[in-house]
Parts: structure tokens; sequence; C-alpha cells
């Protein structure tokens, strides 16, 4: 009776363990099948935008971070932009709008497929998802509000940077 007894306790202790288990497992791919489905959208809804193209073990762009969330100037030369950031480590889907073609890929892919892969990467473009400038590194802030304006002014269409810079002497 007693044998009895434990072999039924052990079957019920087994199957509510087996239950657990599934639960559990239920429980993160829901997680999972979410997570799939949220994805960045980098269209931009200003006239222009500046995409970020980071790597977490990229000092450069710690410090562009701890520019942008410190230094005034920069704070108000980009309030005209949106600002969007990508890791080239990851593979969140990002919907993007490059050359007038809407475009989903992953974060890595998008980086790949703008050709940035130096760290940071910076990519200005227009709501037409025209690429007007890409600077591939960090910049000091006073250069990085003077390209700024480069862009949301619209010189780029009478000069080019180099020239916008020495003429605003921010080189």
């Amino acid at each position: 009776m007693v044998r009895i007894g434990i072999k039924l306790f052990l079957l019920i202790f087994v199957l509510s363990l087996t239950a657990c288990q599934r639960q559990a497992v239920d429980t993160a791919q829901n997680k999972s099948s979410q997570e799939e489905v949220k994805k960045k959208v980098i269209i931009p809804e200003k006239d222009y935008a500046l995409l970020i193209v980071e790597s977490r073990s990229c000092i450069y762009c710690k410090q562009l971070n701890k520019d942008i969330a410190t230094n005034t100037n920069i704070q108000e030369a980009l309030e005209e932009l949106d600002l969007f950031r990508i890791m080239y480590e990851n593979y969140t889907p990002v919907k993007a709008n490059f050359g007038g073609k809407e475009i989903e890929l992953s974060e890595r892919e998008l980086a790949r497929f703008l050709n940035a892969l130096s760290f940071p990467n910076l990519v200005f473009y227009d709501r037409g998802g025209n690429i007007i400038l890409q600077i591939p590194g960090y910049l000091k802030p006073s250069q990085f509000v003077c390209v700024i304006d480069f862009v949301k002014t619209g010189a780029y269409r009478e000069k080019d940077i180099n020239t916008y810079v020495k003429e605003k002497n921010c080189a």
C-alpha cells in the first residue's frame, strides 16, 4: 500500500514538473515571437535624418553619444533632424527607405547595405531616402555641428563638405 502511494506521488510529481517546463517553454516562445514582430522604423518624418551606425565595442560611439547627450550646441543643431541609431551586432528588423525604395533588413544587414563598416558611421539622408552625406568616424562637437548645418541648410546642393567646412572655419 505504501509502495503504491509512493509511486502515485512520484507520478504526480513528474507530471507537474513536465507541465511547469512546458509552460516555461510556451512563455519563452511567445516572448520570442513578440520580439520578432518588433522592428525599428527609420523613415524620417522631418526633411532630414541622421542614422548613426554603432558597434558595442566602439569607444568613439560612446563618446559621440555622450557628446549628443551633454552638448547643447549639438542638441540644438539636431532639433531639425530625425535621429536614429542601429547597432552593427544586432539582428533586429529595420524598416527603412533608401533610394526611394522601402526595405526591411536586420540592423547588421542594413549597415552592410550602407557600407557602414567603421564606427561610428554617420549617414545623413533626406525624407525621400537619398543619402546626402556619409561620414565614417567620430567628429569633434564643433565639427559635428558644422556638418549638421551643412545638411540642414541645404548647402550640400551647392558645394562639397570640404569646401563648406573650410569656409565656415570649422575644420
